[in-house]
């Protein structure tokens, strides 16, 4: 199949080289032009502009930070409705506000461009190797045609409602996901400062009720002292921020988020902002004087 493909970062690169393994054809586009020619070396071609994307392929995915840019690249000069033919499908793998994708998708509709938002979790490890959750928003028949296209690059692909539903989805996702490195920070400041070795009680409990996929994935990050991102704590406030926005629109009460998306505050103020969200642990070490890594 012929895909466009527009957004080029962490996640969207080894997306783009998981399609293009297998068999379609990609025209890419990104403002970083070296992040263009790493997917062009790899066998995409290079569109000029979004509205060039689109109107060279029948079906563009999007993967780009947040709302704002998802609308200019989108509904804006030169953007993807500008050069979209009518029937292209448009599937938003960003994580917005669920707010925005029902914006868009209005834009896409008087233009006769059919929208799935399709958000993805597990950061940059699952999107190399294709094994993404990926929460999709629009018509469920929509959904089905393009079902086995997402599971190239996600190990599951599920249908959560109408438009918007998929980022709502992916804010349940990252609230939890927040929550959890946070606890896990917390306790094994906890484990350190009692002159326990984290890496026994990590041995101990990850089997048990404790255990998670962000303990396994996060803790040993935390030990090692290594916080390389695979998700920056920049884009999860970015994610934590939507959320507070949509609970507050719908009277959905978050006081937990709150207090985790002030620590993550904490950390960019800090020049953290880069740091995988493991960094969470760094806070923890800046109030108690104690680092969990060597």
């Amino acid at each position: 199949m012929k895909i466009g493909f527009i957004g080029l970062g962490i996640m969207g690169k080894p997306m783009v080289k998981n399609l293009l393994k297998a068999g379609h054809e990609i025209v890419a586009f990104d403002l970083n032009s070296e992040s263009l020619k790493e997917v062009t070396a790899a066998g995409a071609v290079a569109g000029t502009s979004a509205a060039d994307v689109a109107s060279k392929t029948p079906l563009v995915i999007t993967m780009l930070p947040n709302s704002p840019h998802v609308k200019t690249v989108v509904m804006g000069k030169e953007g993807v409705l500008e050069g979209a033919k009518e029937g292209m499908i448009l599937i938003d793998m960003s994580s917005i506000a669920p707010l925005a994708s029902q914006e868009i998708n209005k834009a896409c509709s008087e233009k006769k461009v059919k929208m799935l938002d399709a958000p993805v979790s597990g950061g940059e490890p699952k999107a190399v190797d294709g094994t993404l959750a990926i929460m999709v928003g629009g018509d469920k028949a929509l959904f089905e045609e393009v079902k086995d296209l997402l599971l190239v690059m996600g190990a599951t692909a599920v249908h959560c409602g109408s438009i918007g539903a998929g980022n709502t989805t992916k804010l349940a996702n990252q609230i939890i996901v927040a929550l959890n490195i946070a606890a896990v920070s917390e306790a094994f400041t906890l484990v350190k400062k009692a002159g326990v070795d984290p890496q026994l009680v990590f041995d101990a409990i990850k089997g048990g009720l404790a255990g998670s996929t962000v303990l396994n994935a996060k803790a040993p990050m935390m030990m090692d002292s290594n916080f390389k991102p695979g998700f920056k704590i920049d884009l999860h406030i970015k994610d934590l921020a939507n959320a507070m926005d949509t609970g507050h629109g719908t009277g959905s009460p978050l006081p937990l988020t709150a207090s985790v998306r002030e620590m993550m505050e904490t950390l960019h103020a800090d020049g953290n902002g880069g740091d995988d969200h493991s960094a969470l642990a760094k806070y923890y070490a800046k109030v108690s004087g104690m680092k969990i890594g060597k």
